[in-house]
């Protein structure tokens, strides 16, 4: 057994919250290394974020050139999963490049904690120790497993739906919720036969019902059938075809398709070797570790970030994180602040949301104005063929101050961010209003959005000035 000399820094997981924080330490001067059991680059880009986006953009490729060509199609699925790996493994040379160029030691292998200081590390049968002064957990999650409906056969998880070879016939999917839809209508822009199986009242039960209007919509414009109110029970699956049992108004129904896939949400990875009780760090009945503001746990050397603490499992969160605990440890006065954490889905169109929804600002008794602009008056819009959609934006009432923001249309995952800096910055709706915005571009309706807010608080002034006045 080899042992290391000890590092400022040891993080434990390489995807977009443990290479980030790799990163920071090492930039603010400390002697780091980064312990990575699969692939550099995590989940994230090997079996998430990057592949399944890939993906997406293929099929929108893929759905344009059927229509153009009327039907008729050149290139293949292969073709569309050569691109992705293309993508994918561009993104873990540039991981790897970067963290060579930082100074980051790479360690390879499962990591489990010993003790408060020292990490074992273990691949194919050899080990080696590690300590450190201060360890960063980064060690992500992994799709929910229903105890009814194991992963293995025709039953999939995300991992496995992003590695198909071909085209499935007709795909069946449980869960409605973001990955759902966004690999659902992926595979039908395809040409699968796809049905989704909800057990709420929506699919995208997160997002209000007039923001995931427009996406049910083009969902079903795909052909995608949606069964909402439903409770998968079992299934039946043989060499071609898998049968899905599944409860609906209490009557048991059934529906047949090549493959299920299973979407329900994601676990933890604070199980199995990583050693948490070894050196008495409590999970949550989830199974998620308790931080505080600079991310750091009950053991004041040991921090954790992303998916494997409290609030939603994002990517750019866990970066967000890794940069506050790795200056937290350098000694700075980094905390985290989550009130502008975008949350995106990439369907068609597009879903993004920031800060306050309109729903959770009544709920808190926040008095806000509202502003709206559809993209159906939109120049840019229409000439992209993609005039679904608008963008709505909730302001403090008194104060016009922006406190939240949702976009439903094209781009809707870029056009987020201005709305986000403008919840950090604390500008107001008349910032937004009087910042120029190029024409002919989506982003004028954010303008417009936030002048239909202006107009409303102007409104509400001069008829509250009226009402004294009396």
């Amino acid at each position: 057994m080899n042992h290391l000399e000890t590092v400022d820094t040891l993080v434990i997981g390489s995807g977009p919250g443990g290479y980030v924080a790799a990163l920071r330490s090492a930039q603010l001067g400390m002697k780091t290394a980064i312990v990575e059991r699969g692939q550099l680059g995590g989940v994230c880009t090997h079996v998430g974020c990057i592949p399944s986006k890939a993906l997406i953009a293929e099929a929108h490729r893929y759905q344009l050139l059927r229509q153009w060509n009327k039907g008729v199609t050149s290139g293949s699925f292969e073709e569309a999963q050569a691109f992705k790996q293309l993508v994918v493994n561009k993104q873990a040379g540039g991981v790897h490049y970067l963290l060579k160029a930082a100074g980051v030691t790479i360690l390879e292998g499962e990591a489990g904690l010993v003790d408060e200081h020292t990490a074992k590390i273990e691949q194919q049968g050899t080990e080696q120790m590690i300590s450190f002064k201060n360890a960063i957990l980064a060690t992500g999650s992994r799709p929910i497993e229903l105890q009814a409906f194991p992963f293995g056969g025709r039953i999939l998880s995300s991992t496995e739906a992003l590695s198909l070879s071909e085209i499935p016939t007709s795909l069946l999917i449980i869960g409605g919720g973001y990955i759902g839809v966004e690999l659902g209508q992926m595979y039908a822009k395809f040409g699968t036969k796809v049905t989704i199986l909800e057990g709420g009242g929506q699919v995208l039960p997160g997002f209000e019902a007039e923001l995931a209007a427009p996406v049910i919509r083009q969902l079903n414009a795909d052909g995608v059938t949606i069964i909402t109110g439903a409770t998968a029970v079992k299934a039946e699956q043989d060499e071609d075809t898998l049968i899905l049992h599944y409860l609906k108004n209490q009557e048991q129904q059934f529906v047949r398709a090549e493959y299920a896939l299973v979407t329900v949400g994601r676990k933890p990875n604070t199980d199995g070797s990583l050693g948490l009780e070894r050196i008495g760090l409590q999970v949550t009945s989830r199974g998620l570790i308790e931080t505080d503001e600079q991310c750091r746990t009950s053991i004041s050397h040991i921090y954790a970030i992303g998916d494997i603490t409290s609030g939603p499992a994002l990517a750019h969160k866990a970066s967000y994180e890794a940069k506050v605990a790795a200056e937290a440890i350098a000694g700075q006065p980094s905390v985290v602040d989550y009130k502008a954490i975008p949350l995106v889905v990439f369907s068609e169109p597009e879903l993004a949301s920031v800060g306050l929804s309109e729903t959770e600002a009544k709920a808190k008794a926040i008095p806000v104005v509202i502003g709206k602009s559809a993209f159906g008056i939109n120049g840019r819009a229409l000439a992209l063929q993609s005039a679904e959609g608008f963008v709505k934006i909730i302001a403090d009432q008194a104060s016009g101050i922006v406190v939240g923001a949702q976009i439903v249309g094209v781009e809707a995952s870029s056009l987020i961010s201005e709305l986000a800096l403008a919840i950090e910055m604390g500008a107001t709706v008349e910032d937004l209003a009087m910042t120029i915005h190029p024409h002919p571009t989506l982003g004028e309706v954010i303008m417009e959005a936030a002048e239909n807010a202006v107009r409303k608080m102007m409104l509400g002034n001069a008829r509250r000035e009226g009402e004294l006045a009396q």
